[in-house]
């Protein structure tokens, strides 16, 4: 069940010449719902599948830089808490936990540090869109930056819906 939903940490990232990042925030909804584990997991994907961001999956975090060139990105955490390096090597550490979704727009850099045995997140995109997954490599610009420059703008925020959070910080 959501919790009343504060506002969102925004934080932006600069292309630090190896990953992206984007004109857009990261955001971080914290203590956003309050159901864990498969309840959660499932809580999860029915609230975002309501606005949209489909293509769901639950896993975690890949253990190294990457960031997704043809789609933004959605985390869920039911299970557990992580430290986030996000925005590349450049970026910032920070902590995730149970409740916590995190809104990644396309071309931002994200990979975990560490995390507690039982971390899950569930994963979705918005309108379904598949996903690359690019890390930072020689050669993966400039078309990585042609195809972030294509991604659209989603219409719902995937945890809000149509009236706020990135609906209205991205616009």
């Amino acid at each position: 069940m959501a919790q009343s939903t504060p506002e969102p940490e925004a934080h932006l990232f600069k292309d630090d010449g190896t990953i992206p990042n984007s004109r857009y925030p990261l955001l971080i909804y914290h203590n956003a719902f309050s159901e864990t584990g498969s309840a959660g997991a499932s809580w999860l994907e029915k609230r975002f599948a309501a606005n949209n961001w489909t293509n769901s999956w639950r896993n975690g975090v890949f253990p190294y830089h990457h960031y997704h060139s043809i789609s933004h990105e959605v985390l869920g955490v039911y299970s557990g808490s992580a430290l986030l390096h996000l925005g590349g090597e450049q970026g910032e550490k920070i902590r995730v936990k149970t409740g916590d979704v995190v809104v990644i727009p396309a071309g931002v850099g994200h990979k975990r540090l560490d995390a507690s045995a039982d971390f899950g997140v569930v994963g979705a995109y918005p309108d379904g869109r598949d996903y690359d997954v690019l890390r930072g490599q020689p050669g993966d610009r400039p078309k990585a930056d042609q195809n972030i420059a294509a991604v659209p703008l989603p219409q719902t925020d995937p945890l809000l819906g149509r009236e706020s959070g990135l609906v209205r910080i991205w616009k």
